[in-house]
C-alpha cells in the first residue's frame, strides 16, 4: 500500500478510496496460498483423528472438532473480515472519487457544493 500510495503522489495525483481498495486485494491475494497451505495440512491431520474409532477416540475428537472450527473461522476471518475492517478504518478519510480528490499539498477542496441553507439564503 505505501508504495502504491508513493506513486501516486509521485504522479501528483492523491489516494483514494479505490486505490486504497486495490492494494487490499492485492495484499489479500498475495497471503490466499499461505494461508490456505497452513490451513490444509493442518486439516489433513486433524480430519483423521476426528474420523478415528480406536481406544481414546472420543477424547481426541473432543479435541479435533473445535480445532477445526477455529481453523475455517481463523481463515474467514483472515482473508475477508480483517481486509474488510481495515477498508473501512482507513478509507475513513480517503475521498471516493477521483474527481472528489483534494490533492495533499494544497489543502483546499475544489468540489462547490452548496448546502440547503446556501439555497435558501440565495433564493430570498
Amino acid at each position: 500500500m505505501k508504495e502504491l500510495h508513493a506513486e501516486r503522489l509521485a504522479e501528483g495525483k492523491p489516494f483514494t478510496r479505490s486505490d486504497l481498495n486495490a492494494a487490499i486485494m492485492a495484499g489479500t491475494v498475495e497471503r490466499v496460498r499461505p494461508i490456505a497451505m497452513t490451513v490444509v495440512a493442518i486439516m489433513a491431520g486433524l480430519v483423521p483423528i476426528m474420523w478415528s474409532t480406536g481406544t481414546g477416540s472420543e477424547v481426541m475428537q473432543r479435541i479435533a472438532v473445535p480445532m477445526i472450527g477455529g481453523m475455517v473461522s481463523s481463515t474467514i476471518l483472515t482473508l475477508i473480515v480483517i481486509p474488510a475492517v481495515y477498508a473501512l478504518i482507513k478509507g475513513f478519510g480517503l475521498p471516493r472519487a477521483p474527481g472528489d480528490a483534494v490533492p495533499v499539498e494544497s489543502g483546499i477542496s475544489k468540489r462547490t457544493s452548496t448546502s440547503a441553507l446556501d439555497r435558501s439564503q440565495a433564493a430570498e
